[in-house]
């Protein structure tokens, strides 16, 4: 957006009534990252989506580094209400993921009219010592191992990848990022999917959006799981996804 050429790839049959579904990915995702999941999560509802990948990751073009604090205030006010705007998008559900489904409440927060419902998977809301543990500790994993060898397959610029969500996340004004304020805005229905197991957040992170938001929530805590259900545990987040998104069609 703004002159930056986006990957998008989507997915199911053409647009009806039915507000699409678009796709958001985690801090170190992409459009691809995705694989099948969005397909499948579509043809189970007959619905149309979409899936991109932000501005430094995927196809998209290469970003500056280093992102902003407000990197996720901006994608949900200044990027993704222009691509929908592309896409001749108006109303719409969301599907995120980490980063991405920070960006959903975000957007969801500023743009309620838009917004039908919301499927959020292991969302942040402020910033626990857990999470930037980890990605400190995948930082180091990234130096020493074949990290950037296995992101090479899913984003032209690994290296910006990485960077732009490593040193963010790292960055110490980013220890007060915190969107529970803008929560109340939230009026859609949401839905959150969080593994028991997640190295990247607690329940602390669900218990904060089920205070903050208007909207109804569902919280679903799954087992043997980690920070992305739609990977780890794909059969049950798909049956939870599709049954939320019909009843709140």
């Amino acid at each position: 957006m703004g002159g930056a050429h986006l990957e998008v790839r989507r997915f199911g049959p053409p647009p009806s009534e039915a507000p699409p579904i678009v796709f958001l990915h985690e801090g170190l995702g992409s459009a691809r990252q995705w694989r099948d999941y969005p397909a499948r999560v579509c043809d189970a509802l007959g619905r149309s989506g979409l899936a991109y990948s932000r501005v430094g990751y995927g196809a998209s073009d290469p970003v500056e580094l280093p992102r902003p604090v407000s990197f996720m205030h901006l994608e949900a006010y200044d990027v993704l209400p222009v691509l929908l705007d592309a896409a001749s998008i108006g109303r719409v559900d969301l599907y995120g993921h980490s980063d991405g489904a920070s960006i959903a409440l975000l957007f969801a927060a500023r743009h309620p009219e838009r917004t039908g419902a919301m499927v959020l998977e292991a969302p942040h809301v402020f910033v626990e010592e857990v999470t930037t543990r980890s990605i400190a500790r995948i930082g180091k994993v990234y130096r020493t191992t074949n990290l950037r060898e296995k992101l090479a397959r899913w984003h032209d610029d690994p290296d910006g990848a990485f960077r732009g969500w490593n040193e963010v996340w790292l960055d110490p004004a980013f220890r007060s990022w915190d969107i529970r304020r803008e929560l109340p805005g939230v009026h859609a229905p949401v839905l959150i999917l969080q593994g028991a197991d997640d190295e990247y957040g607690t329940w602390a992170q669900v218990d904060a959006v089920e205070r903050g938001v208007a909207g109804s929530v569902r919280s679903v805590r799954i087992p043997v799981c980690g920070h992305a259900p739609h990977r780890d545990q794909p059969d049950r987040a798909l049956t939870e996804a599709v049954a939320f998104l019909a009843a709140t069609a």
